[in-house]
């Protein structure tokens, strides 16, 4: 019987944890056969922070450093400084490299660091407790805004990718999701350009993947799919926002 898919050798045996309906997985997946259709596996350095994103360390058949909370992006400017000729990408949240590591993403696309980020983007802090994030969307209910977020009290969500779209030192910067087998196709080819604008050397990529929470949320997977759809793909500007020639 010939075989039409398997699984890919950018990841490794262990089982994902996440819980059900949680897109980590997916993006996990793409990202893992990204690295090796690029051939890129035994070159490649990850960097992840903590919380639900510091888990894929173990996922991973790259080599992965572990980083303080908001810190991949620094480690991830260091690694790539002390051995430019790897390829190295962070992996964060949205709670993760739009709050307390936001200096060290604008600073890093201000400089034109020649490293990629991914940046998982779903509203909320996942691991945590489902707190506010920078992400949350205005009346979107949390464990910290349980009316729903308030701007003139918490101020906007941050759409970061159309942020680091305006900074000069950015190359490449997508917003992209992972709700249907079309988006999931699109998301892939965004990481895959984001991994070539590195190797082409042109300077700091970024791809934003939306992603669900049904835990936090409180709802089932399907109906959090459908929120997404709803409320964070009307809300933040997606696409292609800079590819730098």
């Amino acid at each position: 019987m010939k075989k039409v898919f398997g699984r890919t050798k950018g990841l490794t045996e262990r089982a994902f944890h996440y819980c059900p309906g949680c897109t980590h997985g997916i993006i996990h997946r793409i990202l893992a056969e990204a690295l090796e259709e690029l051939d890129l596996i035994e070159n490649a350095i990850g960097v992840a922070p903590v919380g639900c994103a510091g888990f894929c360390e173990v996922y991973f058949s790259c080599d992965m450093i572990g980083a303080a909370h908001g810190r991949a992006i620094a480690v991830g400017t260091g690694a790539k400084r002390a051995r430019p000729e790897n390829t190295v990408f962070t992996y964060q949240g949205d709670g993760d490299a739009g709050a307390i590591g936001l200096a060290e993403t604008i600073s890093a696309a201000a400089r034109g660091e020649n490293i990629t980020s991914i940046f998982v983007n779903n509203s909320i802090y996942g691991m945590t407790g489902g707190q506010m994030a920078p992400t949350t969307l205005p009346g979107q209910k949390t464990s910290t805004s349980p009316f729903g977020r308030d701007p003139e009290v918490a101020g906007h969500p941050i759409d970061l990718p159309l942020l680091l779209s305006h900074v000069e030192g950015s190359a490449y910067i997508a917003s992209v999701s992972v709700d249907t087998p079309k988006n999931v196709l699109a998301a892939k080819k965004a990481l895959k350009k984001g991994f070539q604008t590195q190797m082409e050397g042109k300077g700091f990529s970024f791809i934003s993947i939306l992603s669900t929470c049904p835990t936090n949320w409180g709802m089932s997977p399907a109906k959090a799919i459908k929120w997404l759809q709803d409320n964070m793909q009307t809300h933040f500007t997606m696409g292609e926002l800079k590819v730098k020639e």
